[in-house]
C-alpha cells in the first residue's frame, strides 16, 4: 500500500494506462474477429475495410506501446495472410 502522495498518484495513473492498454489490446483482436468474418463472407469491399481499420489500429497501438512493435507486426502480417488467402 502506498504511503506518500507521489506514490498514490503512481499507482492511480499506472492503473488508468493498464486500462487503456488492454483497451487497445482487446480492439485488436475484435477486429481481427470482424476481419475473419468478412473473409469467411467472400465480401471483397468489407474484407479491404476491415483490414485497413485493423492495420491503423495496430499501428496506433504499437506507436503507444500497448503493442510490442514485434507483436504488431506480426498480427499484420497474419491479417495480410488472411486478406490474399480471401482473394
Amino acid at each position: 500500500m502506498p504511503n506518500l502522495r507521489q506514490q498514490k498518484k503512481r499507482v492511480r495513473i499506472t492503473s488508468q494506462e493498464r486500462l487503456e492498454n488492454l483497451r487497445y489490446a482487446s480492439t485488436v483482436k475484435t477486429m481481427t474477429r470482424r476481419l475473419r468474418t468478412a473473409v469467411a463472407d467472400g465480401d471483397q469491399e468489407q474484407v479491404a475495410a476491415e483490414h485497413r481499420a485493423l492495420v491503423r489500429w495496430i499501428d496506433k497501438a504499437a506507436a503507444r506501446g500497448a503493442l510490442h512493435r514485434n507483436t504488431a507486426a506480426r498480427k499484420k502480417a497474419q491479417a495480410a495472410k488472411l486478406v490474399s488467402g480471401a482473394s
